[in-house]
């Protein structure tokens, strides 16, 4: 179970610096830096030390970089693929933090931090990206066709890369690393609090996180712009930086989070994605509610010959999430999409009106960093299996049990 985020009272409003500085990805610290070149200026093409063309040519292609495809369009020799990668994250290594230009006078706007309206909270949480070795089927079998997945765990871990929740002040580790990351919970009137540490010691790249769905000003959108990046947008190794977004009426729902920084698509692809969600001021929430992620693994992650359509992180039944609730209870499960596919959600046995358009269904469509609710009274005990219901994802991993006891 996921730890409270800390709460705290209203603050003064603060200026929030509109520029860094050119230094390297974990170079010297931030200030101010602002150029106001012409549009043919040679620094409007530049990415610090790395201009575009030679920035693209370091990752091996100029369409891997950026607009890696998903699983399934990469290179089919899977170790052109790897090698390919390999170049890509060499080059975003070596990606300078932007010196700012301003070919428009929006670009030289400041913001105002966001504070809650009135009755709302602060809702604050200490993230850390960092990446580790991931073992996308501990158990080494598919309990489904009762078959054994890759025996050799070393056929089954790649390097991913996560967001994991800390206690306050990055004090120490909330649960082990996951994927996705921590569900960041927040009501209308909010805002949430997000300071987010880029801890990660292999790829030396910066990231960032990009919410859905909630309101926020240029400052902390969390993207990477090329020169029109601004100061949320590039968080480089061993920085910090606090994120500050309001929730708003129309905020309610569940919305995804992720990398949007310099290799924002590979980075995604890696596990640096998760969930926030956003009730009504004093909404109940389900008995049960789980966050399902599906999305796939891919050569371009993995390095296998083959693609994984995994649900938070995992592949095939006995190592994807295996869920739980009673009869009587009221259960939601919220599905995003991850990656470049389409999916379907099914539970067997189990029907609900579609969050859509209030029809009743039992395999909805979920498109990539869409959300759909499935949310229920649950009224049918048994062992159940929930999957995507596009076949030859379900055939390749994206499958799981569902378990409902009595009353």
């Amino acid at each position: 179970m996921e730890e409270e985020p800390r709460e705290r009272g209203t603050e003064p409003s603060r200026e929030v610096p509109i520029a860094r500085d050119d230094a390297p990805a974990g170079g010297a610290p931030p200030h101010d830096a602002f150029d106001v070149p012409s549009l043919d200026a040679p620094s409007a093409s530049r990415f610090g030390g790395v201009d575009r063309r030679g920035f693209l040519a370091l990752g091996g292609t100029g369409a891997l970089f950026c607009t890696l495809a998903a699983s399934g369009s990469t290179a089919s020799d899977p170790k052109e693929t790897v090698r390919a990668v390999a170049a890509a994250d060499k080059a975003a290594a070596k990606v300078r933090r932007p010196r700012r230009i301003a070919l428009d006078p929006r670009d030289k706007d400041r913001f105002p931090t966001p504070q809650p309206q009135p009755g709302g909270r602060v809702r604050e949480y200490w993230v850390q990206a960092r990446s580790l070795m991931w073992d996308w089927a501990p158990s080494g079998r598919d309990e489904w066709m009762d078959a054994p997945v890759p025996k050799k765990k070393s056929k089954r871990l790649f390097r991913a890369f996560v967001y994991q929740l800390y206690s306050p002040g990055y004090a120490r580790p909330i649960g082990p690393a996951a994927m996705p990351g921590p569900t960041l919970h927040a009501e209308v009137g909010d805002t949430i609090v997000v300071h987010l540490r880029n801890a990660d010691e292999h790829f030396r790249q910066a990231i960032t996180m990009h919410p859905h769905g909630v309101k926020y000003n240029p400052d902390y959108d969390g993207s990477y712009f090329g020169p029109f990046t601004r100061v949320g947008g590039f968080i480089a190794p061993d920085e910090e930086f606090t994120y500050t977004w309001e929730c708003p009426p129309d905020s309610v729902g569940v919305w995804p989070y992720h990398d949007h920084g310099p290799n924002h698509t590979l980075n995604t692809f890696r596990g640096l994605f998760g969930a926030i969600v956003v009730r009504e001021k004093g909404a109940k929430a389900p008995d049960v509610e789980e966050i399902v992620w599906f999305h796939s693994l891919g050569p371009e992650v993995t390095g296998l010959n083959r693609v994984l359509h995994c649900m938070n992180g995992y592949a095939y039944a006995g190592n994807t999430p295996t869920f739980r609730a009673k009869v009587g209870q009221d259960v939601a499960f919220h599905v995003i999409g991850g990656n470049n596919d389409f999916h379907t959600f099914h539970i067997h046995g189990h029907r609900w009106r579609d969050s859509k358009g209030g029809a009743y269904t039992d395999t909805p469509t979920v498109g990539p960093f869409e959300t759909i609710t499935a949310r229920f009274t649950e009224d049918n005990p048994g062992r159940w299996m929930y999957h995507c219901h596009v076949m030859s994802h379900q055939d390749a991993g994206m499958a799981g049990w569902y378990i409902v006891d009595p009353a």
